[in-house]
Formats: C-alpha cells, sequence, structure tokens
C-alpha cells in the first residue's frame, strides 16, 4: 500500500478552484479500485491518500492526472503493515 501526502503549495482559493475537478479524479480512482480512503490534513495543509498496492509507474501515471498538480507537492511512502489495532485488519492485504 502507498500512502500520499499532499502539501498545498498555493493558497486555499487557488486549491478550491480545482477541489471540483480533484473530487472527479477521486471518484475515478476509487471506482476503478485504486484509492482505499482519502481526506484533507487538519488544518487545511493539504491531503492524504490510501493507495492499493500497485506498480510504482502505475501510481506515479494515476498522480500526474490529479488537477492539484498545479497547487500541491507529493511525497509517496510504500507500507506494508504488520500489524494492526481490531476492525483495521484488512489494511494488511493492501
Amino acid at each position: 500500500m502507498y500512502i500520499v501526502e499532499l502539501n498545498y503549495l498555493q493558497p486555499l482559493t487557488a486549491v478550491d478552484a480545482l477541489l471540483p475537478q480533484h473530487i472527479e479524479w477521486l471518484q475515478q480512482h476509487f471506482a476503478a479500485g485504486h484509492f482505499i480512503s482519502a481526506g484533507a490534513k487538519q488544518p487545511r495543509t493539504g491531503g492524504m491518500i490510501l493507495v492499493k498496492d500497485m506498480p510504482e509507474a502505475q501510481l506515479k501515471a494515476i498522480l500526474q492526472q490529479d488537477p492539484f498538480q498545479k497547487v500541491a507537492e507529493y511525497h509517496v511512502n510504500q507500507v506494508k503493515f504488520s500489524r494492526t489495532g481490531t476492525g483495521f485488519e484488512q489494511l494488511q492485504q493492501y
């Protein structure tokens, strides 16, 4: 699995202008089964996306299509969870 962290580089007005397209992009990849979860950081300085395991080149191609490329930087970390709390065991399979 990958944990993708987005950090905004532009003011929230610029981010909000692209939010509808970003949400559409997210929905496309949830529907395709690529994404596990996504949400905004608090305070609102960026966001996080949990992504199912896939070839790194495929993930990079997906991220390049995100409209937020114009307003954010991305940090990608691959992780293989070996322990989880009760109710979160499914995360070990991604």
